[in-house]
């Protein structure tokens, strides 16, 4: 079974088996416009439950990672095995000013990027990936002891999973315009923040704002209409709840594998909405139909 090959903020491991489970039928094509660590491709891919799937992020720096596991696991399993060997050889202190001198480095190629990116994933604080506004790594150096920073088996199931993946960078509109009948579009854009401190969208270096949560909605319905299953997973504001109110909406708690501080990693609510009555006695589920012209109505 193929699982994600970086940490994502955000991951959604513990949700995917619930996705896949509520899926009424075998989708013709697969869209995910918000990939990040890839868990429910991954889930829906070991299921079986795909034939053609197009796997995105406004994120460059990941999406050619994914290009590179698909296309040339073997020469980035080979451009890994000598900087994980000398990392975890090092005391903590050689191990910080190696972390931010491969940071500080550009890399000349796809494979020594994707390299790079993987290492940084794995020995940075709390596996977070957040870039500046110029779009630079800035996550300080974590303190694993031993961190798995090459994985070959995982790297090898993940690139046997993506041989058949179209694999882009655009906007999600973009990608969105492309869904029609029969097929499934899971959206798992940056939350809407729940506080003035909670948002955290510096995946890309650009911000996620409330007019792109509009602009994602409208999607929704447009794709809805076309008659595509349409999922999207998002915060538990009342903005969110505002924006998708002809939806069916299912509350889902999940914890926060990533954050700085203990408590922080407590479940907390979040909206799993969908155009179809996922039917499964799962939890709270608010049933206030669908929207014009989305599938089942």
């Amino acid at each position: 079974m193929a699982q994600p090959f970086v940490k994502w903020a955000g991951g959604k491991a513990k949700l995917a088996p619930l996705i896949a489970e509520s899926l009424p039928a075998t989708p013709n094509r697969y869209f995910e416009p918000f990939a990040g660590g890839g868990a429910v491709y991954f889930e829906l891919e070991s299921r079986g439950l795909l034939h053609e799937a197009n796997l995105n992020d406004l994120n460059g720096a990941l999406t050619e990672a994914y290009t590179v596991v698909r296309d040339q696991v073997e020469p980035l399993i080979a451009a890994l095995r000598p900087i994980s060997r000398l990392y975890l050889e090092h005391p903590q202190q050689e191990r910080a000013a190696m972390f931010y001198r491969i940071r500080r480095a550009p890399a000349d190629d796809p494979v020594e990027r994707a390299a790079r990116l993987i290492f940084l994933n794995r020995t940075c604080f709390n596996g977070l990936f957040r870039v500046n506004r110029r779009g630079e790594f800035n996550v300080p150096h974590g303190t694993y002891s031993k961190p798995r920073i090459l994985d070959s088996t995982r790297l090898r199931e993940a690139s046997r999973a993506l041989q058949a993946v179209t694999i882009t960078s655009l906007d999600f509109e973009e990608l969105c315009g492309q869904a029609g009948p029969g097929d499934f579009v899971y959206l798992d854009p940056p939350y809407q923040p729940l506080s003035a401190t909670a948002s955290f969208t510096s995946y890309t270096g650009q911000s996620f704002t409330a007019d792109d949560q509009r602009r994602l909605a409208e999607c929704v319905v447009r794709m809805s209409k076309r008659g595509a299953l349409v999922m999207v997973s998002n915060s538990a504001h009342p903005f969110i709840e505002e924006l998708y109110a002809g939806f069916y909406r299912r509350t889902v708690k999940m914890s926060r594998a990533i954050n700085s501080a203990g408590h922080g990693r407590a479940p907390i609510d979040e909206l799993l909405i969908t155009n179809w009555d996922t039917d499964l006695d799962r939890g709270p589920t608010v049933r206030e139909g669908t929207t014009a012209g989305a599938p089942g109505t």
